[in-house]
């Protein structure tokens, strides 16, 4: 869906520049034909004389007409961005901090992710080691540093609570498999919402920055034509510099829009395969404890 509002976006960019050059073009296109030689009894012959020689010395073929407009002398970022409208300006500086933060989210998700799967598998290799549940306990309990151990000790904690007073009767088995299960899920969501926490941020950049840098090249676009009508001159060196920072702000919104999206889509993938993970592992897990509340209830 998004990828062709993208697609969408460019060939709408495309028309704007291709009407641009046609209007630009429109002068030299509407030149006078040349006349046709008369014929007929009016007609005069007229002697040629011998075509002259090419100058010697250097020609100025320096252009004069048409006025003064600014001159291109190199197109870089850092010119783009210094001949920009203020206006323009400010889209620009908008897209490259929305795009810096944006890539600080991810670095920063993409480390965290990568050490949630290796931390939940060392903790499922202890947890199938063979070590007592309160063995286990003990050594996760103190250092709950990811979702499957917080889940771990929140469901034993619950556990212990229910043998505070001696062995529970068989009829508050069922209310004590509830009160566990629901810890368990409580600490899921807790765990996914601390998980997913800036996620946000690369969805709005995704969904707006190609609209932010709309919003510049249509600018771009009206400030050219502005200096069309000022100077009475439709050269493509007085419009240039306008059409050359109008695109460059669509690149800058597609840039900072792009990445976003793609790892926002990988992100949200993760994190709905690790909630899964934990969600096994708690069915799993409360299984283990209905099975030991059961024998220890008999």
């Amino acid at each position: 869906m998004y990828f062709r509002r993208i697609a969408a976006l460019v060939a709408a960019m495309a028309m704007i520049v291709f009407a641009v050059g046609i209007f630009y073009a429109a002068p030299t296109l509407a030149q006078t034909a040349p006349q046709a030689a008369p014929a007929g009894p009016d007609a005069q012959t007229q002697q040629l004389g011998a075509p002259q020689a090419a100058p010697t010395t250097p020609v100025d073929v320096t252009q004069t007409a048409g006025g003064t407009g600014p001159q291109l002398d190199g197109i870089s970022i850092y010119s783009l961005f210094m001949r920009a409208d203020p206006i323009v300006k400010t889209v620009m500086a908008i897209l490259v901090l929305a795009s810096l933060w944006s890539w600080a989210i991810i670095f920063n998700k993409w480390i965290a992710l990568s050490l949630l799967r290796s931390r939940a598998d060392r903790f499922e290799k202890s947890f199938w080691s063979g070590l007592s549940l309160d063995e286990l306990y003990q050594q996760f309990a103190q250092r709950v540093d990811h979702p499957m151990a917080a889940v771990f000790a929140a469901a034993l904690r619950e556990w212990r609570r229910a043998f505070e007073g001696g062995p529970p009767r068989e009829a508050l088995l069922s209310s004590i498999k509830d009160r566990i299960d629901k810890a368990m899920s409580v600490t899921i969501l807790r765990e996914t919402q601390g998980i997913e926490r800036q996620l946000g941020f690369l969805a709005t950049v995704g969904a707006t920055a190609p609209f932010v840098g709309l919003f510049g090249t249509v600018w771009g676009i009206m400030n050219s034509f502005s200096a069309i009508a000022a100077r009475h001159d439709t050269t493509l060196a007085v419009v240039a510099p306008g059409i050359a920072e109008a695109l460059f702000a669509t690149a800058m919104g597609l840039l900072a829009a792009i990445p976003a999206v793609i790892f926002y889509n990988k992100f949200v993938n993760d994190i709905g395969r690790y909630s899964t993970r934990l969600d096994a592992f708690a069915d799993e897990f409360s299984t283990i404890l209905s099975r030991q509340l059961d024998d220890k209830a008999k």
